[in-house]
């Protein structure tokens, strides 16, 4: 590249000195410079560059994908499963993806070789719930919940989720007592604290009598946060169908979300047509409750097994999505067969 610069410059220059009767010496300094500077050049680049450099950039190997990077890591995990970090990095990733029954087995494989891994043991727990449609803490769950916080009591999420395992089995009292263990551990006046003080006052008020039925809403106290009144009437064809042991659930459930309702209500089918009051206080879970969102679908359902799961042959009807700071009562009427 030297030596073609050079000749596109002292080429015309020594044109232009043979028509202007320049010395010979001048051609001759001319032709030494345009053959010792690129000799030069590359003499000392051999002597202080990088050679090697000339022969190219090797190719960086292609970044791995987090798909193909939880792929290496299970085909790892077959060929050592006896590796506990590697199980617990499968689940918290898992976790983090929202694939809770793929966290839940992971963590499974690594309490087979720790049995005593508190948080595998609340990872089980948190995931187990999130693969049911009710989302209820229960079973092993709840045990591995209890002896999590027994090996570590100053676990937050072991604390918080064994309060709403007890919270959704009606244990109030113990709820309140799981959550006040919970709070000194908070930074005081922040959010979280705030949010945990409210659901020990709401599990503080069931435990004292505060109703969660329609039958009993004459003397409740008026509902705290987000409230819904809904007013479920059956129809005339249907009403032949009630058994003994049937149940009524009136419930709400966010617009977008998860099946679990936010707010859920269960009385005798016997009471129709009846008034219920969804409030926030009704919550299956404390961490979902109406007021976190803005639009929920308002059902009812007469179940003939007397649980909250949808099964054939139970009678439906529903309000469709309304808006949870509705204040005109919201009508349903029960007129349809699963």
């Amino acid at each position: 590249m030297i030596a073609v610069a050079l000749a596109v410059l002292l080429l015309p220059l020594m044109r232009q000195g043979r028509k202007s009767g320049r010395p010979r010496s001048v051609f001759v300094t001319s032709l030494l410079i345009a053959l010792v500077l690129p000799l030069g050049a590359g003499a000392l680049y051999l002597l202080v560059g990088t050679p090697a450099a000339l022969n190219g950039v090797t190719a960086q190997p292609a970044p791995i994908s987090l798909p193909q990077a939880i792929a290496e890591l299970r085909t790892h995990l077959q060929q050592q499963p006896d590796d506990l970090q590697g199980w617990m990095l499968l689940a918290q990733t898992s976790s983090m993806l929202r694939q809770p029954a793929d966290a839940r087995d992971a963590f499974d494989h690594a309490l087979k070789l720790d049995p005593n891994n508190a948080e595998a043991m609340i990872g089980w727990a948190e995931n187990d719930s999130m693969t049911r449609n009710d989302h209820l803490i229960e079973g092993r769950a709840l045990e591995l919940l209890k002896r999590a916080v027994q090996l570590h009591p100053d676990s937050q999420r072991g604390l918080w989720l064994l309060g709403i395992g007890n919270f959704q089995r009606g244990e109030y009292r113990e709820a309140a007592a799981t959550w006040r263990l919970l709070l000194p551990q908070l930074e005081p006046g922040s959010s979280v604290a705030k949010a945990v003080a409210e659901q020990i006052a709401v599990a503080d008020a069931r435990a004292g009598g505060a109703p969660a039925s329609a039958s009993s809403s004459a003397a409740a106290p008026a509902p705290q946060g987000a409230a819904l009144q809904v007013q479920v009437t059956l129809a005339p064809a249907l009403k032949d169908k009630l058994a003994p042991g049937d149940a009524l659930f009136v419930y709400a459930r966010a617009e977008n979300g998860p099946p679990m309702p936010l707010a859920v209500a269960k009385i005798d089918p016997a009471q129709l047509p009846a008034t219920v009051t969804l409030s926030d206080a009704m919550a299956m879970t404390p961490a979902f409750r109406l007021s976190s969102v803005q639009r929920v679908f308002v059902g009812a359902r007469i179940s003939r097994s007397g649980q909250p799961i949808a099964q054939p042959g139970d009678l439906e009807g529903d309000a469709g999505v309304v808006a949870v700071d509705s204040k005109a009562p919201v009508k349903i009427n029960i007129d349809k067969v699963h």
